[in-house]
C-alpha cells in the first residue's frame, strides 16, 4: 500500500484528486494569506479613518434610500484597507517629478469630491448680487445656505465642476447628460411663510448669454425685441441656452405666499387668503422727501442709502417743480431726492431735523405708465390694473399646490401656462383660440391637476426687486435652500481701507426675523 505525506485522508486510489485539491488548496491559501498580510499591515490610524468614512457613506445611503448604493462600500474598503487597486501606483515611481506631481493632483481630487458632496448635500455659499432683500440682505453679503433644512435635491446634472455655478473660463461648467429626475432628501420642515428662500430662477431656463447676468432675463427680451432677432443678433444677444433647473441663476428673496395660498396687495400691503401680513423689520420703499440741506456722502452712509440708489431733483430745476405739489411742507428751493428708505430711516431724519416733508413714490405716479400697467407684471397681460403696489385683483392669486385641480379657463390660462409647460412638463399644452380649449398631451383638458408645490416670492426692498410680481411662482424643484448666516460682507462703494469691510455683519443670521 502506498503512503502519501498529504494532511488529508486521500483515497489511496485517487492520485489525480490528491493532486488537484492540493493545488487548489495553494491557490486559496495564497490569496488569503495576500489578504491576510494586508490586513494586518494596516495602521489603526487608518482602521478609524474608514470606519468613519463608512459611517458617513452608510448614513448618507440611507438618507438617499437607495441601498444599491452601499456596494460602494466594497470600493472604501479596497481604497482604505485592502488596496488592490492601484489609486496610489504615483507613490512607487522613480520619478520626483511624478511623485511630487501626483501627489498634488490626488490633494486636489480628494477636496473636490469633498466640496461636490457637501455642496449638494449640505450646504454652500451665496453672494447676494442685488438690493432686492436690503435692508435685511446687503448687496455684497456672503452667505451660507443651508441646503439641509428642506431637505437637499439630488444633482440634476450630476456631472459638474463643484466650484463654480453654470460657467467656467467662459464655457458651459456641466454636461446636459446625464440628468436625473427631480428628487428631494428628507429635510427637517418646508418652507414656511416669511423664510428667505435661494432658489434657481425660474425663468432663466432659456437666457441669452450675453444678458445672463442682468434683470433683462429672456421673456423680456423677447416682448421688447422678439424671438427672430434675439436668435439672429448673437453680437447683441449671444447665444440662446436652455439651462437645466438647478444650473439656472441663484435667487434670494422671502417666502410670501404658499401653495394653495391666495395673494393680493393693495397700496403695497399684502394680504393671505385676505388676511393682512406686516412688514418685515427692515422692508423699504421709493420715497421722495425734501431736506432742509443736502445730503453728504457720509449722510448716506449713515442712513444706509447706496449711492447708486439716491436720486437728486436739484432745487427750482424742472424735475423738482414737477414734484412739488407733493412735498407742499418744503419750500421749492430745497433740495429734494428719491431713494428706498426704511421707517427707521424716515424716523431718523425727521428727528434731526433733515427731513422737511416725504411722500411715498407709488403715490405719485403708478410705478408702471397707466396705458403700460401690466406690460411686465405677471401674468403678462392678464389684468391692466395689476401693479406692484396692488397686484393680484379682487380676489387674489391663486398659488398651485401639489394635487390642486384647478378648472382651465381663457381667463387664468395664461397665469398657470409657464407651469403647466416649462415646471410640469408638458411642452405641447396649448390654448387653442378658435375653439376657446386647453389641449395637453394632445388631448382636450378642462381641468389640471398640479405635479409639484409652488411658492410666491417677493423682496424687502419692495419698489426695486425683481421677483414674483414680475415673472410668476417658483416650484418645489427650484428651491436650494435657506442663508443662515453671513459669512463676509464687502461693500462695492468703498475701498479697502475706508470701510470696504462690513465687521458688524460677519456671522449674523441671514434671516432675522424668523
Amino acid at each position: 500500500m502506498l503512503k502519501t505525506d498529504s494532511p488529508r485522508n486521500i483515497p489511496e486510489n485517487c492520485y489525480l484528486c490528491g493532486y488537484m485539491e492540493n493545488s487548489d488548496n495553494k491557490e486559496e491559501k495564497g490569496f488569503v494569506a495576500d489578504f491576510r498580510r494586508r490586513l494586518k499591515e494596516v495602521k489603526t490610524t487608518r482602521w478609524i479613518r474608514f470606519g468613519l468614512v463608512s459611517i458617513v457613506f452608510l448614513a448618507w445611503v440611507a438618507w438617499m434610500g437607495d441601498w444599491w448604493l452601499a456596494i460602494f462600500e466594497l470600493l472604501l474598503f479596497d481604497i482604505y484597507i485592502s488596496g488592490y487597486i492601484p489609486f496610489t501606483w504615483w507613490k512607487k515611481s522613480k520619478s520626483k517629478v511624478t511623485r511630487s506631481v501626483m501627489s498634488w493632483v490626488d490633494a486636489i481630487v480628494y477636496a473636490l469630491v469633498l466640496v461636490y458632496f457637501v455642496f449638494a448635500f449640505v450646504g454652500q455659499n451665496y453672494q447676494i448680487p442685488s438690493s432686492s432683500l436690503e435692508k435685511t440682505l446687503l448687496t455684497g453679503d456672503y452667505l451660507w445656505v443651508n441646503k439641509m433644512v428642506y431637505g437637499p435635491r439630488v444633482p440634476m446634472t450630476p456631472v459638474h465642476f463643484p466650484l463654480v455655478h453654470n460657467t467656467l473660463l467662459g464655457h458651459k461648467s456641466y454636461l446636459d447628460k446625464p440628468s436625473v429626475e427631480y428628487r428631494r432628501l428628507k429635510g427637517l420642515r418646508s418652507v414656511e411663510e416669511g423664510d428667505i428662500v435661494v432658489f434657481n430662477f425660474p425663468a432663466g431656463d432659456t437666457v441669452a448669454s450675453k444678458f445672463e447676468e442682468t434683470p433683462m432675463y429672456y421673456d423680456l427680451l423677447v416682448k421688447q425685441y422678439g424671438r427672430d432677432k434675439i436668435k439672429a443678433d448673437k453680437a447683441t444677444f449671444g447665444d440662446v441656452i436652455y439651462r437645466p433647473v438647478d444650473r439656472r441663476q441663484n435667487f434670494v428673496k422671502r417666502a410670501v405666499g404658499l401653495p394653495g395660498n391666495r395673494i393680493k396687495i393693495v397700496n403695497d400691503t399684502l394680504y393671505i387668503d385676505g388676511n393682512v401680513r406686516p412688514f418685515p423689520k427692515n422692508v423699504q420703499f421709493n420715497y421722495v422727501f425734501a431736506t432742509s440741506r443736502p445730503l453728504t456722502t457720509d449722510d448716506a452712509r449713515s442712513l444706509g442709502i447706496a449711492e447708486a440708489d439716491l436720486g437728486t431733483f436739484e432745487p427750482m430745476s424742472a424735475s423738482r417743480i414737477n414734484i412739488q405739489p407733493f412735498l407742499s411742507d418744503a419750500p421749492a428751493d430745497t433740495y429734494a431726492y428719491m431713494a428706498p428708505l426704511t421707517s427707521d430711516m424716515i424716523s431718523r431724519m425727521k428727528a434731526d431735523g433733515t427731513m422737511l416733508a416725504i411722500a411715498k413714490f407709488n403715490d405719485i405716479a403708478p410705478y408702471f405708465s397707466a396705458e403700460g400697467a401690466n406690460s411686465y407684471a405677471f401674468p403678462f397681460g392678464e389684468d391692466a390694473d395689476w401693479t406692484l403696489a396692488n397686484y393680484g385683483g379682487a380676489e387674489g392669486l391663486l398659488i398651485p399646490a401639489k394635487g390642486m385641480t384647478i378648472e382651465l379657463t381663457p381667463a387664468n390660462w395664461r397665469t398657470y401656462e409657464r407651469c403647466i409647460r416649462n415646471y410640469e412638463g408638458h411642452s405641447d399644452a396649448y390654448f387653442d383660440i378658435a375653439t376657446e380649449k386647453v389641449y395637453i398631451d394632445g388631448k382636450p383638458a378642462t381641468t389640471y391637476t398640479f405635479d409639484m408645490d409652488y411658492y410666491f416670492m417677493m423682496g424687502d426692498n419692495r419698489d426695486n426687486s425683481q421677483d414674483s410680481r414680475f415673472w410668476g411662482f417658483v416650484p418645489e424643484d427650484h428651491i436650494v435652500g435657506t442663508p443662515m448666516i453671513v459669512l463676509a460682507s464687502f461693500d462695492r462703494e468703498r475701498s479697502l481701507f475706508d470701510g470696504k469691510i462690513r465687521w458688524n455683519r460677519i456671522l449674523r443670521s441671514a434671516n432675522p426675523d424668523k
